[in-house]
């Protein structure tokens, strides 16, 4: 699987400290006295709109290329590790925001974010060809949904079809005695798919339920890692990677969009990808991007944002991010409509709900797993 694809994934809850890159457009560089400013030198509108995000991020450079040629705008890339790092990065930083435009934050962190005041408010133009289900803050506007993904558990065709075992569908399944001692995920403390794994059991038994749900799971030897490379590229032996390293763990909490990224370059395309998805254990996340409260740039910022729901970038992301477009229309590469998995009804948690309940939730999840 594409290592760019979900480094989001590690260290959900940890502090990283943040490289930075460029990717411009007609040959700007980014840097210089107007790098993320909004002033340049001499007192003229900056022409540089600094984007803050999660190592993840990527785009095609001829899509770049296209938003400097229809905005004059070169866009400058700070990463700040995962999606959770990213985030606490920007609210230990929002009196002094490092920049512009932020790109990164999904539906798990997103009241954090909001409640810390990261963003001004901002509709951005295309906004009415986004499925008012995924606009989250769709009253104040302070954020704009971009894409949106699956965690799910992962499934080894090769294992199940060798062991005359029908794959886990379903939560309910996991705990089933038949596939015991087969699963790996990530801690919920440092991984954002942990976390969202975590969240799909507590919306699909409750309050009242998701302790006794997990005890069971951890009775039927569910083994926790830290990290997303953890569990998929070593643990799981599914993935190529995995099966490099050795990996014996046959089911691994990964994302839908799993199946296609394991075809990407192989030639020549086999009839199905080596690795399934359990649908019925699915947990939606949505990611956001927002105008930076303080930006030096909010036009740039503003710009950008209105971009990334054109058809271009839409189109552009997953064969870049590995994540599914928001806009409707947007069409996505024919390997992600033939192999990857499309999930009709995953769970989801309102992001209020969330921010109430999360740190307990993690809390009790630590004291019943660790």
């Amino acid at each position: 699987m594409k290592s760019t694809i979900r480094r989001r994934a590690v260290g959900a809850l940890v502090l990283a400290t943040a490289g930075a890159t460029v990717l411009a457009g007609c040959g700007g560089s980014g840097s210089g006295s107007d790098s993320g400013s909004g002033k340049a030198s001499g007192g003229k509108p900056s022409k540089t709109v600094t984007l803050v995000s999660h190592d993840s991020f990527a785009a095609s450079k001829s899509v770049m290329a296209e938003f400097t040629k229809e905005t004059g705008y070169t866009v400058k890339v700070l990463r700040g590790g995962d999606a959770g790092a990213a985030v606490n990065q920007a609210i230990l930083t929002k009196d002094h925001p490092r920049g512009d435009v932020f790109f990164g934050v999904d539906n798990t962190l997103l009241s954090r974010a909001l409640g810390n005041g990261l963003f001004d408010s901002y509709t951005a133009k295309g906004l009415d060809q986004v499925p008012a289900d995924v606009q989250l803050d769709a009253g104040k506007h302070r954020v704009t949904p971009i894409d949106s993904g699956d965690v799910c558990v992962n499934y080894d065709r090769a294992y199940f079809t060798s062991h005359h075992l029908a794959p886990p569908q379903t939560f309910a399944d996991l705990i089933k005695p038949q596939y015991k001692n087969l699963l790996v995920t990530e801690n919920v403390s440092t991984s954002s798919p942990g976390l969202a794994f975590l969240l799909g059991t507590a919306a699909t038994y409750g309050d009242a339920g998701w302790q006794a749900y997990w005890k069971k799971l951890k009775a039927n030897g569910v083994q926790v890692v830290d990290s997303w490379e953890q569990a998929y590229d070593s643990a799981f032996s599914g993935s190529a990677a995995g099966k490099k390293a050795k990996g014996d763990k046959p089911l691994v909490v990964s994302y839908a969009s799993s199946p296609p990224a394991e075809v990407v370059g192989v030639n020549p395309p086999p009839a199905q990808s080596p690795v399934g998805v359990a649908t019925g254990t699915c947990f939606r996340q949505i990611e956001f991007a927002g105008v930076l409260h303080g930006a030096k740039n909010p036009a740039g910022a503003e710009a950008f944002i209105d971009f990334m729901l054109s058809r271009t970038f839409q189109q552009d992301m997953p064969l870049q991010m590995y994540v599914d477009p928001v806009v409707k229309g947007a069409t996505e590469p024919e390997v992600f409509t033939k192999y990857g998995a499309k999930v009709p009804h995953p769970t989801t948690l309102a992001p209020d709900k969330i921010a109430a309940k999360r740190d307990d939730w993690v809390k009790s999840w630590n004291s019943i797993v660790l």
